[in-house]
């Protein structure tokens, strides 16, 4: 296929995906929009609609205009790089807060040269996928995360004592090289036509150092500055785990360990990227708990989403903490703060056999945690009376974890945290003389909330179940067995911020 059909193709794509993703928030606000009306009254906000800054900038990062013109602009576009005068037009700076605190800077393109990006990454991709490392688990259609992830746990449970080496790098993609990065092209057995240097030059040509960070081709070269270094390590005899730049080198052999952070000081010389020393543990040794140690002990490590044990694999605190939120704002948007405006007009007050509000707050829980599943679905599943089944709650995301102790202590937090809530909205519709203490759910002890839960239908149907993490993580189980990861994984899992 010529360049301009391959380029007309993959802009109307891109804008479309952009369209979609508009329309989805746009329904998304309106939807909410009506929800705050029936929790709040008058007090609602009023409903807005935002369109990204950046599209004032200049109309082709607009996708309502770019896929009117998508043809004349892929048709201006191929004569561009065939007569090697192409240079993308200057990205929108976005600065996005880090985790850490710091301030991440994200280039974003305008829409044909986002498209382009993308277009020359996947020609490179399904070129040289096989020449990266197969412990190189970002940006690629063959690995991902939840890969790396099973891969650490099934090798760290073999021994009861590794030796770790965790280091993070300081502005990875800001940091790297030129110089290093084109030595890249020709000395690796890669295959890269003299179109795509083009192309790649393009998006560099503006910077003495880095590649940008936000558009798809950087993915390509990230893994690319990458992979000499990858090779060191595998030569080295140990065993690694690299996603972009986090990266965790383990083996028993305390020698071998020593030895790879030698070669991750030499690829921060060559590449000139620096080692993070404030987030770098340097080397230690994961062990079971109680086990004696010569030197900094550790019983699990942090990776991506997840904390990683000798004996199981768990969702980190951190995630555990940003679920937890979720569910409980869920809570207190539903049953809380439509007790606490200044008039209780336009609101629905429980009566002696239901509270609505109960109901869309255990339902907002359910669809965050199992994505539109039911307790039956999966129980249905796991009996066999059901043989397909999807996931895309944000357990999906975590389809790996198998610790049960902390599974069943987030169920026993759900329930409680339940309780209060309802407890607490009797405490406020009494405060507006409105006794409910004799009515469900007001009635119900911690105990008895779940059984009676369980048990009570709603046309027909036993909307108010209180949903489990052990039972979708049981259901999540049996799916990994029987269809694999990437069958049951989350769709989003490559985009979700870990």
């Amino acid at each position: 296929m010529e360049l301009e059909k391959q380029l007309a193709i993959s802009i109307k794509e891109e804008a479309e995906k952009l369209i979609t993703r508009y329309h989805e928030y746009h329904n998304r606000v309106h939807i909410e929009s009506k929800r705050n009306k029936k929790r709040l009254g008058d007090s609602a906000p009023a409903k807005e609609i935002h369109t990204p800054d950046y599209w004032s900038h200049d109309k082709k990062f607009n996708p309502f205009y770019v896929k009117n013109k998508y043809k004349s602009i892929a048709k201006s576009i191929a004569k561009k790089i065939i007569n090697r005068t192409y240079i993308p037009n200057n990205p929108y700076i976005k600065s996005v807060e880090k985790s850490d605190g710091g301030i991440r800077k994200v280039s974003i393109y305008q829409i044909p040269d986002a498209a382009i990006s993308k277009l020359f990454f996947n020609r490179l991709l399904v070129k040289n996928k096989h020449r990266f490392s197969s412990f190189s688990y970002a940006y690629r259609n063959d690995r991902n995360v939840h890969f790396a992830i099973q891969d650490i746990s099934v090798d760290l449970r073999r021994n009861e004592r590794t030796f770790l080496a965790e280091f993070d790098f300081s502005d990875f993609f800001g940091s790297i090289s030129h110089k290093f990065l084109e030595s890249q092209f020709t000395e690796n057995g890669f295959f890269i036509s003299p179109e795509e240097t083009f192309i790649i030059k393009s998006f560099l040509k503006n910077r003495k150092v880095g590649i940008p960070q936000g558009t798809s081709i950087s993915l390509f070269l990230a893994n690319l500055t990458c992979w000499s270094f990858d090779q060191k390590l595998e030569k080295e005899g140990v065993k690694f785990s690299r996603y972009a730049d986090d990266t965790i080198v383990w083996s028993p052999e305390y020698s071998k360990i020593c030895n790879s952070f030698g070669h991750i000081n030499e690829f921060s010389t060559e590449a000139g990227i620096q080692i993070n020393p404030s987030k770098s543990e340097g080397i230690s040794l994961l062990t079971k708990k109680g086990l004696p140690a010569e030197i900094s002990e550790k019983n699990s490590l942090d990776f991506l989403g997840y904390t990683i044990s000798v004996e199981n694999v768990s969702i980190k605190n951190k995630s555990v903490k940003k679920m937890q939120k979720q569910i409980s704002y869920i809570l207190y948007r539903n049953l809380i703060q439509p007790l606490k405006q200044s008039s209780l007009a336009g609101q629905t007050i429980p009566n002696r056999i239901k509270d609505k509000n109960f109901l869309t707050a255990i339902l907002e829980i359910r669809r965050y945690m199992y994505g539109g599943l039911s307790n039956k679905q999966m129980k249905d599943y796991l009996s066999g009376r059901s043989n397909r089944i999807y996931f895309k709650g944000i357990m999906s995301f975590y389809p790996l974890v198998d610790d049960v102790e902390q599974l069943t202590k987030l169920d026993g937090w759900l329930l409680s945290v339940i309780h209060r809530s309802i407890k607490l909205r009797a405490k406020l519709l009494n405060k507006w003389g409105h006794n409910c203490d004799r009515n469900f759910p007001f009635n119900q002890t911690r105990n008895n909330l779940l059984k009676t839960c369980s048990k009570k239908k709603i046309f027909g149907k036993k909307l108010l179940e209180i949903p489990s993490f052990l039972l979708v993580h049981k259901t999540l189980k049996k799916g990994l067995v029987e269809s694999g990861i990437e069958r049951i994984m989350n769709p989003d899992s490559l985009y979700y911020d870990y």
